[in-house]
């Protein structure tokens, strides 16, 4: 169990607007790593973490809310279980909550000019129909006029909520995103754009767009233990893909052997990927037991460095112990 970082700084928090920092957790095993609990030092933290194994090679999020409801500088720690070692791992999120906030730069990374965003990209992970997970979005008025914020172009199967629904000059409010799964066409990946309107009668354009991903995933808790004994198994050649960097090259192609290892056909339902910097291709999207199929990866040059999306490829299987499966890709100009 390998941590990207195992403190992580806040910044300022505005008081009472609870913030959420997440910590990456990389498998650099060769065995699936389980997190079986997560502490926290308070119950001012909630903290959620991935529910089933992280596979070798591959990376998920640990997350912590911080309730922000005492003023002045805080220091939490997570205590984190793992099938890796006996020993927990401690993890530490700090950092201090304002009335008022002077430094943006930290908690508010997109600037749209009279408005701050918390982030421009949000995604609802592992998503079950029936469903109903809310994301949240902090803003900041970076003017002194009062600001009243409003997504445009917002799909049917999203609701927004405005907290406040006017804002004062230097103050942060919440944009609460709910997701009706009931209201998804399909398994696997749905992605959409909205875009904040930052002034009465504003456009849409690359400024103001938010990313939208949805991934809704099949259920596989009707079957019996003789038909998960005879179900497909996919094996990668690689989990991760790294490109690097492209030297200049209007396109890069590297290949991932996808082999069944199970008792009945593979059927790749879904093979979609994040964002316009890659393409990808299989040759076959039904993989009899013990053979195995190829799957071609591109990434264009020309999409690379434009993209707000981290490069990766999702898909969605019968495999009942591996029904969701994202290839991160790592490529460069």
């Amino acid at each position: 169990m390998v941590f990207d970082n195992d403190i992580m700084n806040m910044g300022e928090v505005m008081f009472r607007h609870p913030r959420a920092i997440s910590f990456n957790v990389r498998n650099a095993g060769s065995q699936p790593l389980t997190i079986t609990a997560v502490n926290p030092s308070c119950g001012c933290t909630k903290v959620t973490w991935p529910q089933t194994p992280i596979q070798p090679n591959e990376s998920a999020q640990i997350t912590a809310e911080y309730d922000a409801r005492l003023l002045g500088t805080f220091q939490k720690e997570l205590e984190v279980y793992s099938n890796a070692s006996d020993e927990p791992v401690y993890l530490t999120l700090q950092g201090r909550v304002v009335t008022t906030m002077t430094d943006y730069s930290g908690s508010f990374p997109y600037d749209l000019g009279n408005v701050k965003l918390s982030a421009s990209e949000v995604e609802f992970d592992d998503v079950n129909l029936g469903d109903r997970p809310m994301a949240e979005l902090q803003v900041v008025n970076a003017s002194r006029s009062v600001y009243t914020p409003q997504l445009m172009h917002l799909p049917p199967y999203l609701e927004a909520r405005y907290i406040p629904e006017q804002l004062a000059g230097g103050r942060v409010g919440r944009i609460q995103l709910t997701l009706n799964s009931d209201m998804l066409k399909s398994y696997g990946l749905t992605q959409t754009s909205v875009y904040l309107a930052r002034q009465p009668g504003d456009k849409v354009s690359n400024d103001n767009e938010i990313s939208i991903s949805a991934v809704l995933l099949p259920a596989f808790n009707h079957l019996t233990a003789t038909e998960m004994a005879n179900a497909p198994h996919m094996v990668l050649s690689e989990d991760s893909l790294n490109i690097g960097s492209m030297n200049g090259k209007k396109k890069v192609s590297r290949t991932i052997v996808i082999l069944n290892t199970g008792q009945s056909p593979l059927v790749v339902s879904s093979l979609q990927v994040y964002g316009k910097a890659l393409g990808v291709s299989l040759n076959d999207r039904t993989i009899a037991p013990g053979k195995s199929a190829k799957l071609k990866i591109t990434a264009y040059h020309q999409y690379v460095a434009k993209t707000k999306i981290a490069p990766r490829i999702l898909l969605i299987t019968n495999d009942p112990q591996r029904p969701k499966h994202t290839i991160r890709v790592n490529v460069t100009e």
